[in-house]
């Protein structure tokens, strides 16, 4: 046994990780002084920046009254309020929230609670999630099962029920060259619902992809038609919000952009902002109904699901969301604002000889990395170029989110990008600067010939 091996279980036993000691506003510092600026929003999860007093007093306040009563005896009065204000905030009234510790979890709520919806309105063939290739959906089995990610899924494959999947819209890798790419990549699901609809319970999707695919945006018409389609045929729709939600894209939720309400959102991340484990499943009105008067029980629970301090977190993190106009504040197709600065200062990045794509919309941003831009050719896997860049933006006080396996679950880089709202533009500014000094230090360390 290595003698210097930590005692947490940590990412990767091949790295070294700094010890975070102290935190805020848009910063990181660890024990030995060294400051970060979170660009990322530590996994895209920081929304409202570091270190807001107002939340910990509400978490603390909440842990002196309440601290814990378990779901399945009472129900607890912070949570009947942060619900009323989160249904209202995602335009979903008269729907019903249903609170976890995470985006994980709430997917595996999503799942069951499709399924049961099915049996409860009398489908009972109905038990199949149709999802896309290179989605991500977390990291529990069930999760997994509609994850289409290779390298985080061919490990467990043998322990999980595969899903049946369709292309996702990746512009940049066009496989229409994006002519009418919205409604062909729409018709796909059309194609495999002919044959599945007496299987399938739901369609989960990223309104915008995440990490693994890395801020993908829809082609236009494409998340309206494939809505259309699922309804048409009694399909639930289901949206992955974990990195989406709670205004990282300028709406309060991403699906808004496009017009379409889906039948069941997934939230996580943002909800709590990082200050405590916390996700939700938003469920519409109709589905809760098709529960209420039908057997009158979600068969599902987690001890800790609607934790009174979590919760009292949540609660406040709205709120914050609200008074400081952070939506807004995300928005990159408004003038002015800390988004609308991202977009603008990571595009000029498109001059770098490896820099193959810059896309995204609000505060959610990736760039993709390429040996050749003609060709669109990928650096082979074991180069590690997103990491290396990752790296070097770290040793300049910058923190990235890098990812690998953009193409096919295995090839093709890129970093994402998703700052608290609370940064300003000359920190934007700054951080884009070391950003390219990052990406220029690479380039001369690595052959692209």
């Amino acid at each position: 046994m290595p003698f210097n091996r930590p005692a947490v279980f940590v990412r990767s036993f091949r790295k070294k990780y700094p010890t975070a000691v102290r935190a805020e506003g848009v910063y990181i510092w660890d024990e030995s002084g060294n400051r970060y600026l979170d660009f990322a929003g530590s996994a895209a999860v920081n929304f409202i920046g570091h270190a807001d007093p107002e939340v910990s007093h509400a978490m603390a306040a909440q842990a002196e009254a309440v601290e814990f009563a378990h779901s399945s005896q009472f129900t607890t009065r912070i949570a009947e309020e942060f619900a009323r204000e989160l249904l209202e905030f995602t335009g979903y009234s008269g729907g019903c929230a249903y609170f976890t510790c995470g985006g994980s979890e709430a997917i595996e709520t999503a799942l069951k609670l499709a399924r049961q919806y099915q049996v409860e309105v009398g489908n009972r063939d109905r038990f199949e999630i149709l999802s896309r290739e290179q989605a991500y959906h977390g990291s529990t089995l069930g999760a997994l099962a509609v994850s289409g990610n290779r390298r985080r899924r061919e490990l467990y494959l043998p322990m999980v029920r595969d899903s049946a999947r369709v292309a996702i819209p990746y512009c940049y890798r066009c496989k229409y060259a994006c002519r009418d790419c919205g409604h062909a990549y729409a018709e796909e699901v059309e194609r495999v619902l002919d044959d599945r609809t007496r299987s399938t319970a739901a369609f989960i999707f990223e309104p915008v992809s995440g990490a693994t695919l890395g801020a993908a945006v829809p082609p236009p018409g494409y998340l309206a038609k494939v809505s259309e389609i699922c309804s048409r045929r009694g399909v639930l729709t289901i949206a992955d919000e974990v990195m989406t939600g709670c205004g990282r894209t300028g709406r309060n939720l991403a699906a808004e952009h496009w017009n379409v309400t889906p039948d069941i959102v997934v939230l996580g991340k943002g909800i709590g902002s990082g200050y405590a484990p916390l996700g939700a499943v938003i469920a519409a009105r109709h589905v809760v109904d098709a529960i209420d008067k039908g057997s009158g029980a979600f068969v599902h629970g987690f001890t800790y699901n609607a934790h009174p301090v979590a919760i009292a977190a949540g609660r406040r993190v709205l709120h914050r969301i609200a008074e400081r106009e952070l939506v807004r504040a995300a928005a990159s197709d408004v003038e002015a604002t800390p988004g609308t600065c991202l977009k603008t200062q990571l595009c000029l990045l498109r001059d770098c000889r490896t820099v193959g794509d810059v896309r995204g919309i609000g505060l959610l941003w990736a760039v993709e990395f390429v040996k050749n831009k003609e060709m669109k050719t990928p650096f082979a896997a074991d180069v590690g170029f997103a990491s290396r860049v990752s790296d070097a933006a770290a040793n300049r006080g910058v923190m990235l989110y890098p990812m690998q396996g953009c193409i096919d679950g295995l090839s093709g880089d890129h970093v994402l990008i998703a700052p608290p709202a609370v940064i300003t533009s000359d920190e934007i500014i700054w951080a884009v600067a070391r950003f390219r000094e990052a990406i220029e230090e690479v380039e001369t360390s690595v052959p692209l010939a």
